[in-house]
């Protein structure tokens, strides 16, 4: 594969990807935490659910933000997979304490602690052979 050709292919993986977390967060956004199991908390539980479901939104958007140049965005993808990892490591921690979470939440681990992490490498392979600094 050439690097242009790598490149390609690793911008749509990100605008692909990148879907999950803009389409939790928007739909965490508008259903607050209803859109997990019909569950709907205190006020305060909602007003939390929507704060974080707003940052994940935000972070989709950040990944996207970075497809046009992938290869000169090394650091703007190290600090976004650095946060969803960091999600990935509370998630499994909920995991161990609380128990094991329906199948699209055990997804949600698997992108934030396997998928993300191949994505920063792989951006760091394709910054390489584009000789991008």
């Amino acid at each position: 594969m050439t690097p242009r050709t790598e490149r390609r292919a690793l911008q749509i993986a990100i605008a692909l990807l990148s879907l999950v977390p803009v389409g939790a967060g928007l739909a965490g956004v508008l259903q607050g935490p209803a859109m997990v199991d019909g569950f709907f908390g205190t006020a305060s539980q909602d007003s939390h659910w929507r704060y974080l479901s707003g940052l994940l939104l935000a972070i989709g958007v950040a990944w996207w933000s970075v497809i046009p140049t992938i290869e000169r965005h090394g650091a703007r993808v190290r600090l976004l997979a650095a946060l969803v990892v960091c999600g990935g490591v509370a998630r499994l921690l909920s995991l161990a304490v609380v128990g094991v979470p329906s199948g699209p939440m055990l997804g949600g681990l698997a992108m934030e602690l396997v998928v993300t992490p191949a994505i920063a490498l792989w951006q760091a392979r394709v910054a390489r052979r584009m000789d991008a600094p």
